[in-house]
């Protein structure tokens, strides 16, 4: 019947092809050419697929985490929230990520709350908190963090969030209780289990710290840094064959990025054994892998000065002290040799500069007083 009526300006073709025609035009920013991308993004009207919620999701989902378009990915978000009359608590959370991404964070902390307020999710609460984390408001990241937990108690991301952020804020004993209290919910937490390691090691614990990393190496982590940690745990309480065969180990696995400091830790053995000469070679290699290196720099500087070689172990201090500008070691350093040549002047200034970066060391402090009463002779 439609083929029989006689055709006018307005429709030169049968209904069949034309309708057949926008169909094609429709689509036509969805085929997938064989050398171009996936979707052309140019040609999507983003208003029409923002009317249909499981196409216009997935679309999203690509444009967002794939493409990295984060302003298509923002106007197929709002033309989403006014359809669906801004009661639809999921693309209010997609509109608060790309709100985090273009670095708008007040509004992004909008609409996480007003998700909140449609509909409570774990997500929500952690995006949220991050958003007043990086608004450099940790104890609000806190609040919200415990608001969640009042509603989704005992879960793990919450408590390690929180966590995290404690220990960001240098509140240790905080940070531990609550890597703890994850540690009672969920055993296997990585995190949780790597922090308290990290925390029994750095407090003279070596053995509890041991337990933690072979924890970690049961659950199947087998990696340089599970291994590197193994190793100087073990030194440190006095198991030396392992700790031998635990930083060979790490060799083996280990890539450029980690090869430096590797070596640095090997040589900083051989020293507490006493092999200066092994120790020299390593504190070399950790060089040759990354000439930046200021710990190996400064360590070499003071096997450079035990061999006499005073100037190019002034010359490896300096350099340390330039890579590094938060260490105190190589300006302490710096102060003693230039003392023992005399120069009273420069010897003042490098120890002042280390008594800044720690204002408890005591042999800079010893030195100052030595430098003072060298003033005050003159």
């Amino acid at each position: 019947q439609v083929l029989r009526t006689p055709r006018t300006a307005l429709t030169a073709r049968p209904i069949t092809s034309a309708s057949g025609r926008y169909i094609r035009l429709g689509t036509a920013s969805m085929i997938n050419q064989p050398d171009g991308p996936f979707v052309d993004v140019s040609k999507i009207n983003l208003s029409k697929y923002a009317q249909r919620p499981a196409i216009g999701r997935a679309l999203f989902e690509y444009l967002f985490h794939h493409e990295n378009d984060v302003r298509s990915s923002l106007q197929l978000a709002a033309a989403a929230t006014e359809h669906s009359q801004f009661k639809n608590w999921w693309w209010k959370v997609q509109l608060g990520k790309c709100y985090y991404r273009l670095g708008q964070f007040r509004e992004a902390e909008r609409q996480y709350k007003s998700a909140l307020k449609l509909f409570e999710t774990i997500d929500t609460y952690l995006l949220l908190g991050k958003v007043y984390f990086k608004l450099d408001q940790p104890l609000a990241a806190v609040e919200v963090y415990k608001k969640g937990l009042l509603t989704f108690p005992r879960d793990v991301s919450l408590m390690t969030a929180t966590a995290r952020v404690y220990d960001g804020m240098g509140e240790q004993d905080k940070a531990l209780s609550h890597y703890r209290e994850v540690l009672e919910v969920d055993s296997t937490c990585l995190e949780a289990i790597a922090s308290l390691g990290t925390h029994h090691f750095y407090n003279d614990q070596p053995e509890i710290a041991l337990r933690y990393y072979r924890r970690l190496l049961q659950m199947g982590i087998h990696n340089t840094e599970v291994f590197q940690n193994l190793g100087l745990c073990c030194y440190y309480a006095q198991q030396y064959d392992m700790a031998l065969t635990c930083i060979l180990r790490a060799l083996k696995l280990a890539s450029d990025e980690h090869l430096p400091n590797i070596w640095y830790n090997i040589g900083h053995i051989a020293l507490s054994i006493g092999d200066s000469t092994m120790a020299y070679q390593c504190f070399k290699l950790a060089l040759v892998h990354d000439n930046n290196h200021a710990e190996a720099l400064n360590n070499l500087g003071v096997l450079e000065w035990k061999m006499g070689r005073g100037e190019v172990a002034q010359s490896c201090f300096l350099s340390s002290k330039e890579q590094g500008p938060h260490l105190y070691e190589p300006l302490y350093n710096m102060s003693f040799t230039c003392e023992k040549v005399g120069d009273i002047q420069q010897s003042y200034q490098c120890c002042h500069e280390a008594l800044k970066c720690f204002p408890e060391h005591v042999d800079s402090l010893e030195l100052m007083k030595q430098l003072k009463q060298h003033f005050e002779a003159l």
